[in-house]
């Protein structure tokens, strides 16, 4: 379906905007496991300059999700974030295929009818 295309865009950091997904699907009945944190990775790593913002103020971010819904296989849901913004996608490929209807459940459950920004401050 989706090859791993942004369905969600929201302007706030990673973290935020992971938090607030993590609770939309989890209100809707779904179960959610974070599987990678960027930031905790790195925490092991000595010296890892950043490629974009090559300093300590680096907010790159990428976590990692499974949600899942009882007798279903679960959908990965990959956030990407740095400069305040964060992109949410579906993992869909030919070696990892996403439930067509665990997406579109997804995708109804946190995407807006008129449009795909969030703020919410």
């Amino acid at each position: 379906m989706s090859d791993n295309s942004h369905f969600l865009m929201v302007e706030q950091p990673c973290d935020v905007a992971v938090d607030w997904l993590v609770a939309q699907v989890s209100q809707a009945g779904l179960s959610v496991l974070r599987t990678f944190n960027l930031q905790v990775a790195l925490h092991a790593q000595a010296m890892c300059p950043c490629p974009h913002h090559g300093s300590d103020q680096c907010d790159c971010q990428m976590v990692v999700l499974l949600v899942y819904q009882v007798g279903q296989m679960p959908i990965t849901i990959m956030a990407h974030g740095y400069n305040g913004q964060t992109w949410f996608s579906v993992v869909d490929t030919p070696q990892q295929r996403a439930d067509p209807y665990m997406e579109a459940k997804i995708r109804h459950i946190v995407a807006p009818p008129v449009t795909a920004s969030h703020n919410f401050r």
